[in-house]
């Protein structure tokens, strides 16, 4: 059979599914041409690994197909598209009977790609931290928050959630329930005790006088703060302090558990502050830092 057949063979399936995706589905012509490029290139694989019929396509070769577009450096969400336009053509093959089964549905689950946390330099925390200027309500709020949200690496639910019965002044500690409704005690520094008890005692009677619930801090009309609320001051006081890098909710989350495994922390010890399940979630944050391990190593290792 000549290369034209097939390539023919190869292609008329794929008319035939871009088709039902346009009309019987009613898919945008944008949405069924992004389709029609991925199709594309899977059919000009195919015709180079001399494939006649889409009944030829097993596991192996569907697997190679997805290995070369790891070598030719695309994207994860590249290949995370292509992989959807193979799972629904595939799916089409067998449902009209131009294949027994599907191969795609066959394939290992894609590795999810873990994003580094995002880090503060020191120099910008404390510029964020020191931008709440005055005795204002709202500025003791915002300086008391800042602190411990560094001081203590609490996740923005936890500080946001935080109750008045769960703050230890005298003894620097908080009592958290963290995912899972699981409880820990996380410790916090001088300043954040500092700056958390002249809130407590001259910033929260003013905006929240009769408040009927016991949340630590409050929003400017008494009533509990949302994340949202905490992302506004947060981005507030980071454009206020001149800050350029991406500010996020998390970040003084990620910037505690940073400096602390910078600093020489044991990842164990920092895993627990944090409150995570596991450690190997902790050691995403050693990757910010590869001379941290080295670090480590050459301390401990008896041959180093």
């Amino acid at each position: 059979m000549s290369t034209a057949t097939d390539t023919r063979r190869l292609l008329a399936p794929i008319d035939g599914w871009l088709d039902e995706l346009r009309r019987g589905r009613r898919l945008s012509p944008r949405t069924v041409d992004a389709y029609g490029r991925d199709l594309a290139d899977y059919a000009a694989f195919a015709t180079r690994h001399r494939l006649s019929d889409w009944e030829e396509a097993t596991l192996t070769f569907v697997d190679g197909y997805f290995a070369s577009l790891e070598r030719r450096g695309l994207s994860s969400s590249t290949v995370a598209r292509r992989r959807s336009t193979l799972r629904g053509f595939h799916g089409f093959l067998a449902r009209v009977g131009h294949k027994s089964d599907d191969p795609v549905a066959l394939l290992p689950a894609p590795r999810r790609e873990r994003r580094l946390p995002h880090a503060l330099a020191l120099g910008d925390i404390e510029a964020m931290i020191h931008h709440p200027q005055g005795e204002s309500a709202l500025a003791l709020r915002d300086r008391a928050m800042l602190e411990l949200a560094y001081a203590s690496g609490l996740r923005v639910s936890e500080l946001i959630g935080l109750q008045r019965g769960n703050v230890d002044l005298a003894g620097r500690a908080l009592t958290v329930t963290g995912k899972g409704d699981k409880q820990r005690v996380t410790p916090f520094g001088r300043t954040a005790a500092a700056a958390l008890k002249a809130w407590l005692e001259r910033g929260r009677p003013q905006l929240a006088p009769h408040a009927r619930h016991d949340a630590v801090f409050v929003n400017a009309r008494g009533g509990m703060l949302t994340r949202m609320g905490w992302w506004k001051i947060l981005r507030g006081h980071a454009r206020g302090a001149g800050i350029s890098a991406r500010v996020h909710p998390h970040v003084l989350r990620h910037s505690f558990a940073t400096h602390l495994l910078e600093g020489g922390a044991d990842l164990r010890i920092v895993q627990e502050l944090l409150g995570h399940a596991s450690v190997t979630t902790t050691a995403i944050y050693t990757h910010l830092d590869r001379g941290y391990l080295r670090e480590v190593h050459r301390q401990f290792h008896p041959r180093a």
